[in-house]
C-alpha cells in the first residue's frame, strides 16, 4: 500500500515526513506507521523540521520501474539529446537557487556553503551537458579505440565498445553534500543512458528532496529516470544484481559492511566508493613566511576547516610542514581563525561558519577529538566546550540547541602518533605535523592509508616534482599550488568534473566525475569481432574493409553535394593520380619556406636510411589530396575544421604519383544547430597501390 504526497518545495511550519518519489509519483509511509520515523533538526536552532522514513516503501518495485520505465525512456535518446537534457535543466534550477539556499540554511550551511553545494552541482549538470555532445558521439554505443585486424585478408577484425548497463544506478549519498553528491551522480549516470535512484543521508535529506521536487516539476527527464528514496532502505542491495550500480558516499565502515554483501561479493553488484579520507597539505622547505606560497597554504588550511564547517571529505586534516616553519604555521593559522570566523547561525548577518549538520555529528566529532587529545594531540587553537550562546544583528548567533563548534587545530609533538593518522573527526578540526626532509613528509602523507587529495605548496620545481612522484600513487588529486595559480586555483577541496573525485585505499578505491571516464562507469565495455561491414552496421563508424558507394559512379553525385540527410557512411569518391615533380617539391620548398634537406639535397636524403632520396613534403602532399578529392562548387559542406589521426607512411619521390580515397566514415548530426560534423577516411596511396598517407578530415555539413 502506498500514499501518495506533493512535491516539496521550501519547508513549510507543519513537521511533515519528506516523501519519496518512486514509480512516477510522490509516497510517504502509511498512517500509522510514523514511530520509526527518524525527525530532522534545523542544525543552528535544534527545531524538528521533519522526519524521515522509508518503511514500507516497495523498494524491489522502484527498482523495477527504473529497469524497465526508466530504461526504455533514456532508450529513447541518443547522448547528445541527454547532454542538452541535462543543460536544459542545469538552466532550470539554476533559476531557482535562492529556494535551494534557504533550505540548504537549515542544515548550518552559510550562504558561501550553500553556493558550493548548490551551484557546485548545477554547474556539473552544465558541464556533462557540453561535454556529452564535444567528446561523445550523437548515438548510444562508443567505440573505444582503433580497430584491430584479426585476419590477414581484413575480413575478420576487433575492437571495443561500451554500450549502457541495463539496470539502475543506486546512489547512496553523504550527508554534507546533499545537492553536490546527487548531482554530480546524477549527471553522468543520466548521460549514459541509466536510470539513477537517490538515497540521501537522512540529516539532510530534505535539501535532496527540495531539489527532486523542482526537478520533477520541470519535466525535463524522461520518466522512471530519477526515483529518491528517502530514509532507510536496509534491504535495498538485496534486489539489486549484476545489472545494477552502486555508487555509495559515506563512511568506510558503512562501505565495508555494503562491499561484503552478497550480491557485490558473488552476484557482480558493481560497487563503487568515496569514504573516509585524512588528506594532507605539505608546505615546501621554500615556503617560507612571507612568501606567496606560506600565505596561500595558510588560507587553504582555514578554508578547509572552515567551510561547511569542516565537514568535507576533501578537508584538510593533516597540515605536514618543515620542522622550523612549525610554530609560524600555528601562530598565522590562529591568527587567520581568529580573524575571519564569525559562528552562528548562517541565517545571521555577517556569519562566516554555521553548525555542524546535528547534534549527533557534533558529539561524533568532539569524541574524535578527545580520542587525539588523549593520544597526544594539544590543543594550538580553539576548544572542545560549547560556544558561549550569542546573539547578531538579522537573526541569532550560537544557541544553546544547536550543533556549534570551534574551530580546533592540534599540534602534535609525535608526527608519528597513531591516531592522527586513523581518525578523521569530520568537522573543523585539523593538525599540524612537523617533517624532517622530503622523503619524511612523504612518508607522513602515506600515512593517511589512502587518500583523496592532497595539496603541495611550494614554488620549488625540484620539490613539487619528489614530492609528486612520492604521494601520487596515495592520492586521488594532488594539487600544486603556488604564486602562479593561487588565484585562479579551484582549491584543495573542490573537485571538478573534469578531473576524477575519488582515492585509493581508505578513500575507498572508487572513481568519480573525470569527465567522459565517469560516464564510461555506468557503461559495459564489449570485445566486438565480425566483419568490417557488420562492425559498420552496428556502431555507425565507417570501418576499412567495408563497402563503399563511389557515389559518383552510382549516382553522378559527389559526396561534398549530399546534406546531412542524404549522406551515407560509405558514400565515397576516389581520384585519380597526380603525378609529382622535382620542380613541384622545390616550388613548394621555396614558397613555404621549408627547405629541410631531405626535399633540397639529394645526397643527404640519399643518406637517411628513410628516403630514396628528394621527397615530397607531406602538407605538399595533403594539399594536393584536398584539391584532388574536393568539389568546388558551393554546396552543402560549409567548412574544413581540421585533421585527424593524420600518419604518413611510405615517402614518395620525384616521378611517383599519389591518389586519394576519401569515404564517409562518422556521421554526427547537431541537436540544435542547421549543421553536423562529418568525419571522412582520407586514404593517400601511390601508383603501386602502397599507402602514402591516412587521416580524417573534419567537415562541417549542412543537414
Amino acid at each position: 500500500m502506498t500514499t501518495t504526497a506533493t512535491a516539496p518545495g521550501l519547508l513549510r511550519d507543519t513537521v511533515e515526513t519528506v516523501p519519496s518519489f518512486v514509480q512516477g509519483s510522490w509516497w510517504t509511509p502509511p498512517a500509522g506507521s510514523h514511530d520509526s520515523a527518524v525527525p530532522v533538526r534545523d542544525a543552528s536552532t535544534g527545531e524538528i523540521l521533519a522526519r524521515v522514513s522509508a518503511e514500507g516503501l516497495d523498494l524491489g518495485a522502484a527498482i523495477e520501474y527504473g529497469r524497465t520505465t526508466g530504461q526504455a525512456g533514456l532508450g529513447q535518446l541518443t547522448f547528445h539529446q541527454r547532454a542538452l537534457r541535462l543543460k536544459e535543466l542545469a538552466n532550470y534550477l539554476n533559476a531557482r537557487r535562492e529556494e535551494f539556499y534557504a533550505v540548504s540554511a537549515r542544515s548550518g550551511a552559510t550562504r558561501i556553503d550553500s553556493m558550493i553545494d548548490i551551484d557546485g552541482g548545477i554547474g556539473v549538470l552544465f558541464t556533462f551537458g557540453s561535454k556529452g555532445r564535444r567528446e561523445l558521439p550523437n548515438a548510444q554505443v562508443v567505440v573505444d579505440g582503433p580497430v584491430e585486424v584479426l585476419s590477414r585478408d581484413g575480413s575478420f577484425v576487433g575492437e571495443h565498445i561500451y554500450t549502457r548497463i541495463p539496470g539502475v544506478a543506486v546512489q547512496i549519498n553523504a550527508f554534507n553534500f546533499p545537492v553536490w553528491g546527487m548531482l554530480e551522480k546524477l549527471a553522468p549516470a543520466f548521460l549514459a543512458g541509466v536510470p539513477t535512484i537517490v538515497k540521501p543521508a537522512t540529516p539532510t535529506g530534505y535539501v535532496a528532496a527540495a531539489v527532486v521536487g523542482a526537478i520533477i516539476e520541470s519535466n525535463l527527464l524522461p520518466e522512471g529516470s530519477l526515483q529518491l528514496v528517502s530514509g532507510s532502505v536496509p534491504g535495498l542491495l538485496d534486489v539489486l544484481d549484476y545489472r545494477d550500480l552502486v555508487a555509495f558516499t559515506g563512511s568506510a565502515a558503512t562501505a565495508r559492511t555494503l562491499k561484503a554483501h552478497p550480491n557485490v561479493v558473488h552476484g557482480g553488484l558493481r560497487f563503487t566508493a568515496e569514504t573516509d579520507s585524512l588528506n594532507a597539505a605539505i608546505l615546501g622547505p621554500d615556503a617560507v613566511a612571507g612568501t606567496p606560497e606560506f600565505d596561500a597554504f595558510i588560507q587553504s588550511v582555514v578554508t578547509e576547516m572552515t567551510a561547511k564547517a569542516g565537514q568535507k571529505c576533501t578537508a584538510i586534516r593533516r597540515a605536514i610542514v618543515p620542522r622550523e616553519q612549525v610554530h609560524a604555521v600555528v601562530s598565522a593559522i590562529g591568527a587567520r581563525l581568529e580573524q575571519r570566523v564569525v559562528l552562528g547561525d548562517p541565517r545571521a548577518q555577517g556569519v562566516t561558519m554555521g553548525a555542524l549538520a546535528s547534534v549527533d555529528q557534533l558529539t561524533d566529532v568532539r569524541a574524535a577529538v578527545q580520542s587525539m587529545l588523549d593520544a597526544g594531540g594539544e590543543l594550538a587553537y580553539g576548544t572542545l566546550d560549547p560556544p558561549s550562546v550569542t546573539s547578531m544583528d538579522g537573526g541569532t548567533g550560537v544557541t544553546d540547541g544547536g550543533a556549534f563548534m570551534s574551530p580546533v587545530l592540534l599540534s602534535w609533538a609525535d608526527a608519528e602518533a597513531e591516531q592522527v593518522h586513523s581518525i578523521e573527526a569530520f568537522g573543523p578540526v585539523c593538525s599540524v605535523l612537523a617533517y624532517r626532509d622530503i622523503p619524511d613528509a612523504v612518508r607522513l602523507a602515506a600515512r593517511g592509508g589512502g587518500s583523496l587529495v592532497a595539496t603541495v605548496c611550494t614554488n620549488d620545481a625540484a620539490v613539487a616534482t619528489a614530492l609528486l612522484a612520492g604521494i601520487a600513487a596515495h592520492h586521488g588529486r594532488v594539487l600544486l599550488l603556488n604564486r602562479e595559480d593561487a588565484r585562479s586555483s579551484t582549491g584543495h577541496g573542490s573537485p571538478v568534473p573534469h578531473l576524477v573525485h575519488g582515492g585509493p585505499g581508505r578513500a575507498g578505491g572508487g572513481e568519480e566525475l573525470g569527465g567522459i571516464r565517469s560516464v564510461l562507469h555506468h557503461m559495459q565495455r564489449t570485445a566486438l569481432q565480425g566483419s568490417p561491414n557488420m562492425l559498420t552496421t552496428v556502431t555507425g563508424v565507417w570501418h576499412a574493409g567495408a563497402d563503399r558507394n563511389f557515389t559518383l559512379d552510382t549516382e553522378g553525385t559527389h559526396p561534398f553535394q549530399k546534406s546531412l540527410e542524404t549522406l551515407r557512411i560509405g558514400d565515397a569518391v576516389q581520384s585519380g593520380l597526380r603525378r609529382v615533380t622535382l620542380e613541384d617539391i622545390t616550388a613548394f620548398a621555396q614558397s613555404t619556406g621549408d627547405t629541410f634537406y631531405a626535399h633540397t639535397n639529394q645526397a643527404a636524403a640519399e643518406a637517411n636510411p628513410f628516403f630514396p632520396g628528394i621527397v615530397a613534403h607531406g602538407y605538399l602532399l595533403l594539399s594536393w589530396a584536398a584539391g584532388l578529392f574536393v568539389d568546388p562548387a558551393p554546396g552543402p559542406v560549409l567548412a574544413n575544421y581540421g585533421l585527424e589521426n593524420l600518419r604518413f607512411l611510405t615517402p614518395v619521390a620525384a616521378g611517383d604519383s599519389i591518389r586519394v580515397t576519401l569515404t564517409a566514415k562518422r556521421i554526427t548530426p547537431r541537436e540544435t544547430d542547421e549543421y553536423g560534423e562529418v568525419a571522412w577516411d582520407a586514404v593517400l596511396t601511390n601508383q603501386k597501390d602502397e599507402t602514402v598517407a591516412t587521416y580524417d578530415v573534419l567537415t562541417l555539413v549542412q543537414k
